[in-house]
């Protein structure tokens, strides 16, 4: 559906996207995407929306760095940009997202040079709070950098930019990734070698490259020169000063350690001295389990409340509004409508996932509600959705996750499903 312009206060036309989301002026813009401000207009709540041109990413290689955004979706985390959905008209993919307005901490540095120790430790610790969440879920953002990591109105960083990110199932049969990425002065030594690298490692190694400068205020690898500047970085060539305490230093080490089989681990990282000073906020890492469920905002709540399916989610549901296949990947997905109520089908899904021994969440209320059946370890096995349609019908959504536990057995091959439900279309 293409969007439909409409009317300001003032007269002035305005730009609505599929009747939802009101665009304002353009934040920025980068090789792949423009990023606009814009407003919910059930809610009231701003946004960022990202818009990509549908024509660009069918007819180049933008196709894979959108598709590497995705992989944001399925993360929920307080120091982690949310993708709250995705929309399309005939022409454009728009991902909603946080709207962060504090700037980059890039710009912050240029601003202030270095980092107080106190500071510097509140950021460090909320990055890999967000970096061990990612990892658990299995992707990885191999493109960790000052400009990509955001900061939100009470000072909070959001890791942004996933576009150059990897999920576990596209580990070759080496076990390892192949592909060269990353940002020249943050990139991984063993990503020089060309031998194949794990992809957590060079995240770590990029972490430490952001502690390196938020404590010093410089880059620990820099040459005008760039084959001059990846000797340095293939040797672990850095200097720090000699005002730098002696846990700092050691934690630096451990980091930008350019053996990956003994760098340091996000576990060994939590429990540095360094990392468990209190700061000034003496400020406590959130147990990880709070991070395995979404909370939705009291708008967001509002919005979804006792609400029927419209004629644009319907429109939602269509074959033409499938992004995947743009990305050349399907979602493995299949739903169907049934006369049984809604506490029925999430009951059946949740006594067949403990059945498995797996974790079983249930989120949402009424109108739209599901149940989600994950590995201990926070991968996703099967997601249930349920929407109404009807005083009486209800649309059931399945989808396989990448975990492989209990697939088979209520998955998408729909025959458990019609043996316990009255299944009226698929």
């Amino acid at each position: 559906m293409p969007e439909k312009p409409g009317v300001q206060g003032d007269g002035e036309p305005k730009q609505l996207i599929l009747g939802k989301y009101e665009l304002g002026r353009l934040l920025g813009y980068g090789a792949t995407a423009k990023v606009y401000l814009a407003r919910n207009l059930n809610t009231g709540q701003s946004f960022a929306i990202k818009c990509f041109s549908k024509h660009r990413i069918s007819k180049t290689s933008l196709s894979t760095h959108v598709f590497r955004e995705l992989n944001v979706r399925r993360l929920r985390h307080p120091n982690i940009i949310r993708l709250h959905e995705i929309l399309a008209s005939r022409s454009k993919i728009y991902f909603i997202l946080d709207l962060v307005k504090g700037g980059d901490l890039f710009a912050r540095l240029l601003r202030t040079g270095r980092l107080p120790d106190d500071l510097c430790r509140r950021y460090f610790r909320q990055l890999i709070s967000a970096v061990g969440y990612s990892h658990s879920r299995g992707v990885f953002h191999r493109d960790l950098k000052l400009e990509n990591l955001l900061l939100d109105e009470n000072g909070d960083l959001k890791i942004s930019d996933f576009g150059l990110s990897a999920v576990a199932s596209q580990i070759q049969s080496d076990g390892l990734f192949h592909t060269l990425c990353g940002t020249p002065a943050y990139v991984a030594p063993e990503i020089l070698a060309k031998k194949g690298y794990h992809p957590a490692g060079v995240d770590i190694w990029a972490s430490g490259v952001i502690l390196f400068v938020l404590a010093v205020g410089y880059l620990p690898f820099n040459d005008t020169n760039l084959m001059a500047m990846y000797r340095k970085i293939y040797r672990g060539e850095y200097r720090l000063p000699k005002w730098v305490s002696p846990e700092l230093r050691h934690l630096i080490g451990r980091l930008l350690d350019t053996n990956p089989g003994s760098r340091i681990t996000v576990e060994e990282i939590v429990a540095h001295p360094w990392f468990r000073k209190l700061g000034f906020e003496e400020e406590k890492l959130a147990p990880p389990e709070e991070y395995y469920y979404c909370k939705v905002s009291k708008a967001e709540a509002v919005e979804a409340e006792d609400r029927w399916l419209n004629a644009f989610d319907i429109i939602g549901f269509s074959s033409g509004a499938d992004l995947s296949g743009i990305f050349g990947v399907r979602v493995e997905r299949e739903r169907f409508v049934s006369d049984e109520g809604q506490e029925t089908v999430l009951r059946l899904a949740e006594v067949a996932g403990r059945r498995e021994g797996l974790v079983v969440s249930r989120k949402g209320e009424r109108g739209r509600a599901g149940v989600a059946l994950r590995e201990h370890n926070g991968n996703l096995v099967v997601g249930v959705e349920i929407y109404r349609l009807s005083g009486e019908l209800i649309l059931v959504e399945v989808e396989r996750g990448g975990a492989p536990v209990g697939r088979e057995r209520f998955g998408l091959a729909g025959q458990f499903w019609r043996e316990k439900l009255p299944v009226r279309s698929s």
